[in-house]
């Protein structure tokens, strides 16, 4: 399927691009910071299916799907679960909601080419798409603090906490690392390693939680609000 990234978010597009050369089935021909830019070339071009934001400023992603003629097939990606009602009554495919795991992504990706296999008359047994063998990713990062790069485990971060244009990264030893970096950034680097984003302030490491009461979670002897934007992924990712 000839694919499309819609997303005013670069790092959100960098995550969803290596998703896409994961997949063989997936060719990716364009990708565009708003949606605007994309409509002529939706129009004109042959485009399977769009991977489309929903928050975007001036123009939404459900403005863009009620301006175009040819209508593709559309996995919405986006970081709030409100629209999800709205998007299937619009004939989306599936609604993924940000950060977005990869196991999600092809489940996703798996019922768009099921749809599209539909479409054209193709046998059912075609439809389960060929992943690309994943080379072997690092277990660590290294973060830049005072003068020198320190190198972190992800299996020893308790959570991240972001403070600005800084993060401090608590660990399993007690101290924490204060660093130059964006939550967000950080957030699509560990969504698939076991991290949650639970508040736009925090990121945590799923495998250290002690418990959960109401709106907050423990971790060690923090206590760490969870926001009603977050809520939802973070509930279905632990299946609460």
């Amino acid at each position: 399927m000839k694919c499309v990234i819609i997303d005013d978010e670069p790092l959100a597009v960098d995550l969803i691009k290596e998703f896409v050369s994961k997949v063989e089935s997936l060719e990716l021909i364009s990708t565009f910071n708003n949606a605007i830019d994309a409509i002529a070339m939706i129009n004109t071009s042959n485009v399977d299916l769009i991977f489309l934001d929903i928050e975007m400023p001036h123009f939404s992603g459900i403005d863009f799907l009620n301006a175009i003629d040819k209508k593709p097939l559309v996995i919405f990606t986006t970081a709030y679960s409100d629209y999800a009602v709205e998007g299937f009554n619009l004939g989306a495919v599936d609604y993924l909601v940000k950060p977005i795991p990869f196991n999600r992504f092809l489940k996703s990706v798996m019922r768009a080419q099921q749809t599209f296999l539909s479409q054209n008359n193709t046998p059912a047994a075609a439809i389960t798409p060929k992943v690309v063998a994943p080379e072997i990713e690092p277990d660590f990062m290294f973060v830049r603090s005072e003068y020198e790069n320190v190198k972190i485990n992800f299996s020893d971060i308790l959570f991240i906490e972001g403070l600005k244009d800084y993060v401090k990264i608590y660990t399993t030893d007690n101290k924490f690392t204060l660093t130059l970096i964006s939550l967000i950034k950080l957030e699509n680097l560990l969504s698939s390693k076991g991290f949650a984003r639970i508040h736009r302030s925090y990121i945590i490491n799923i495998k250290y939680v002690k418990s959960i009461q109401k709106n907050k979670v423990l971790i060690a002897d923090k206590r760490i609000p969870i926001s009603e934007s977050y809520k939802t992924a973070f509930f279905e990712k632990i299946n609460l």
